[in-house]
């Protein structure tokens, strides 16, 4: 089916092979829903198993395999048995957070003193700096991590190293061709490393190299000799799982087995933090990764955006329910805070209606924008144009860049391109993501430079004018049995989306606004049967004419399922996308 909707986009039925849909209904028992899902995923005969049940223990590569994992292990284990105290550098975002949190944890339980700092998003900027090395020199640390950054931090390293204090660095963002004199690089990003993990996150090498770490403690005997419990590395999973959607690197290999016993791990709930957090912003029992996404990764990430940055790292490792409260409450109201001013300067900027919708990747630039946010601005613009976005901060002349881009167009690189060609004075990121510090003379120069990466890269901008949906479904499928039937494709995030589905000939009985910006409605199928739904963002658009009754017309509505969970009672509810008149 073919169908141009309200919103201008072409709705169409992803396609699928009928006699793979049999092999795996005859093979493996499955639905006809789930093996049309596999089909559409183009998942391997080999590989299905793995995809609905993916177990860490039969995935698990290695991690030896990581350029400089065995150097890294070494001076590790050199610290650990001299009882040297170490510091912890992470970034401000939620895999830095996490990932100093995995640390911290690991090294609390085998009694290791450590100190961590999270830099200031605004005096400190991203990446290690001489003045934190010094605090923690000054602190008597003689072994320094970074977590989630570090790679493309050459004067720090240099600095460390003419004080005798070694560091590791655990990354995941690309190098350049030459590194840092960092005591060992782990990062499956780095130019020479042929480990074939570059999916992974800096969490997800900061596990990794805890189960190498364990695996060489166990090997010498360290745990027995010194009478400690090996530290059960499963447990740690609800933060690598957090760290690991809320960087939106792709849920393959080992990030989907991650997330999907993650998951398992938090819904017990024995990080206090994570606990506190999830109780105060009501989310139940049933934890998916939308909840890591949306709603606990914003909250952790609002200190580093607006707050104090630390507060996400301290939350997470804190073991003290009042201070656990405390640092919930306050990143909450930071999270209101950064939705107060994204709302803001989101507006500002298009109600501008900026001459720059036609360039073939967003720039843009304003006085004083608010470093903390222009990252999420960046993501706002991308998703309605569906174009690389980069939005600059400026002050006095120096310009703070955050950028976002679209699955073609590998953006850390071109960043780096542009440090390499003189015309940033330091950046990096990832193929997704990426920031960077400009002389705002070079801004013309820069774009013509970021224009001209783009034009070498065969890309389809008109990707956003398109919606695939899976499959078409009856409103009576609504119920708890097909959910779960969909259910086991999950964890659903970047690179398995969540499947969407067709309704055809619904009317509405009743809408009411909820949130200021979403239409909570209750619709009639064709079968007689009921429909809840609701609409995200969808006030000012032309979906609220039909969602509240404005036209009385039956329609189609495409978009996925969520389960909603009130006092005990389970409710099967249609998020609506998109909307099609029927003529």
């Amino acid at each position: 089916m073919s169908a141009l909707s309200v919103s201008g986009k072409n709705w169409i039925l992803k396609e699928f092979s009928s006699d793979y849909v049999d092999f795996l209904k005859s093979n493996y028992l499955l639905d006809e829903i789930v093996a049309r899902l596999l089909s559409i995923r183009k998942i391997k005969k080999e590989d299905v198993k793995f995809f609905l049940n993916p177990s860490i223990k039969n995935i698990l590569p290695n991690p030896f395999i990581l350029k400089d994992m065995d150097k890294a292990i070494e001076r590790t284990v050199s610290a650990i048995v001299k009882n040297e105290k170490v510091g912890i550098f992470g970034d401000y975002d939620v895999d830095g957070a996490t990932s100093t949190a995995v640390l911290g944890q690991y090294f609390r339980s085998l009694n290791i003193k450590f100190e961590i700092h999270i830099p200031d998003r605004k005096t400190e900027g991203f990446g290690p700096n001489q003045k934190a090395f010094l605090d923690f020199i000054n602190k008597k640390v003689s072994l320094i991590f970074t977590v989630d950054c570090g790679t493309l931090s050459f004067k720090p390293m240099s600095f460390a190293k003419s004080k005798n204090v070694d560091v590791i660095i655990l990354d995941h963002h690309q190098s350049e061709i030459s590194l840092p004199s960092a005591h060992s690089i782990v990062n499956p990003n780095r130019f020479d490393d042929r480990s074939e993990l570059n999916y992974l996150c800096a969490a997800g090498v900061c596990f990794l190299f805890l189960i190498a770490l364990n695996k060489r403690l166990r090997d010498q005997n360290w745990f027995k000799l010194n009478n400690f419990v090996e530290p059960d590395l499963i447990k740690i999973l609800d933060l690598v799982s957090l760290g690991t959607v809320c960087d939106v690197v792709p849920l393959i290999g080992l990030n989907r087995a991650i997330v999907k016993q993650g998951l398992k791990i938090l819904k017990k709930k024995k990080n206090l933090g994570l606990k506190t957090l999830i109780e105060q912003n009501d989310i139940g029992n049933n934890i998916t990764a939308y909840h890591l996404g949306y709603v606990l990764g914003p909250r952790i990430n609002a200190g580093g955006r607006v707050g104090k940055s630390s507060h996400g790292a301290n939350l997470l490792l804190n073991g003290n329910p009042q201070e656990a409260f405390r640092l919930t409450i306050e990143l909450n109201n930071y999270n209101k805070e950064r939705q107060i001013l994204e709302t803001s300067l989101l507006n500002k900027i298009m109600n501008t209606n900026f001459e720059n919708k036609s360039d073939p990747v967003i720039i843009l630039h304003g006085e004083d924008w608010h470093e903390g946010i222009i990252g999420i601005i960046a993501a706002r613009i991308k998703e309605k144009y569906n174009k690389p976005t980069i939005i600059i901060s400026v002050t006095s002349g120096v310009g703070k860049g955050s950028a976002r881009s679209i699955y073609d167009f590998d953006m850390g690189s071109t960043i780096l391109g542009g440090v390499q060609a003189g015309l940033l004075v330091r950046g990096g990121g990832h193929k997704m993501a990426g920031g960077f510090t400009i002389n705002m003379k070079k801004l013309d120069e820069f774009k013509k430079f970021v224009f001209k990466k783009f034009k070498t890269v065969n890309v389809n901008l008109n990707k956003k004018k398109i919606y695939l949906f899976d499959a078409e479904i009856a409103p009576s499928a609504l119920n708890l049995d097909f959910y779960d039937k969909i259910n086991l494709l999950s964890p659903f995030g970047s690179g398995n989306a969540e499947p969407r589905f067709l309704i055809q000939d619904v009317k509405v009985l009743n809408s009411k606004i909820v949130g200021e910006k979403h239409i909570k409605s209750l619709l009639l199928g064709s079968d007689s049967s009921t429909i809840k739904t609701i609409s995200f963002n969808s006030t000012e658009t032309d979906l609220s004419s039909y969602l509240l009754k404005k036209n009385t017309k039956n329609f189609n509505i495409v978009g996925k399922l969520s389960l909603n969970e009130w006092r005990g009672q389970k409710n099967v509810e249609f998020i609506i996308d998109d909307i099609s008149v029927i003529k």
